[in-house]
C-alpha cells in the first residue's frame, strides 16, 4: 500500500472514531430552544380557567376551540419552500354565535369592521407575515385580540370645547355653501336677456 493510501485508511479511521466519540447531534446552543424553555412545546392550548375582571369586558382570553384556523401556502418571494409548506393562517369565526364576547362588543365589530366579515357573517383575520406556521398564527391571534379590545373600549365622548369648535365649523361651512349658492344664481340670471315690459 502505498503513502496515499495509508493516509487515507488513517483519515477514515479517525473520522470514524471521531463521530463514534463525540456525537455531534447531542450540541445544543445555549440559546436553543429547549435550553431557554426546557418544559415547553408547540402544541395550542387554551387555560382552562378564564381570569374574570369585572371592569373590562373583554379579558383577552380567546378559545381555540371557536375558531376555525385553516393553513395555505403563502404568497410572496421565498423560495421552493414556498410551494411546498402551507405557512398562511386564515383565522375566521362567527360573530353572532360567539360566546366569548358580549353583544356590545358583537354590535362594535359587526359595525366597525364590515370588510372583514362575509356573507356568512364570519370575520375573517389573514396572515403570512412570516414562513413559520405557528408565528402566522400568532400574529392572527394578537390582530384578533387588538381587534376585540379595541371593540370593547366605549367610545370616547367630546368635551364641551369641541363640540363647540365642531358647531363653529358647521355654521361656517353652512354660510360658505350658501354664499357659492347665491354667487352662482346671480351670475346665472346675469347671462339672461333683459325683458322688456311695455
Amino acid at each position: 500500500m502505498n503513502i496515499l493510501g495509508r493516509c487515507c485508511v488513517g483519515l477514515l479511521r479517525q473520522t470514524k472514531e471521531f463521530t463514534t466519540t463525540s456525537n455531534l447531534s447531542s450540541f445544543k446552543s445555549s440559546l436553543s430552544l429547549s435550553n431557554l424553555y426546557p418544559n415547553s412545546s408547540l402544541k395550542l392550548t387554551t387555560p382552562t380557567k378564564v381570569p374574570d375582571d369585572p371592569n373590562c369586558e373583554f379579558s383577552g382570553y380567546i378559545p381555540i376551540e371557536e375558531l376555525e384556523v385553516t393553513y395555505s401556502r403563502s404568497s410572496g418571494p421565498g423560495g421552493q419552500n414556498v410551494n411546498m409548506v402551507n405557512t398562511k393562517v386564515d383565522l375566521r369565526f362567527h360573530v353572532a354565535s360567539a360566546k366569548w364576547i358580549s353583544e356590545n362588543i358583537k354590535a362594535r365589530i359587526k359595525d366597525e369592521h364590515k370588510t372583514k366579515i362575509n356573507k356568512e357573517g364570519y370575520l375573517i383575520i389573514r396572515s403570512d407575515k412570516t414562513r413559520l406556521q405557528q408565528l402566522n398564527l400568532a400574529d392572527a391571534l394578537e390582530r384578533l385580540r387588538t381587534l376585540v379590545r379595541a371593540a370593547a373600549e366605549p367610545s370616547p365622548q367630546p368635551t364641551p370645547e369641541s363640540e363647540e369648535v365642531l358647531r363653529r365649523r358647521r355654521e361656517k361651512s353652512a354660510r360658505l355653501r350658501l354664499m357659492q349658492k347665491r354667487f352662482h344664481s346671480q351670475t346665472k340670471q346675469q347671462r339672461q336677456a333683459p325683458t322688456v315690459d311695455f
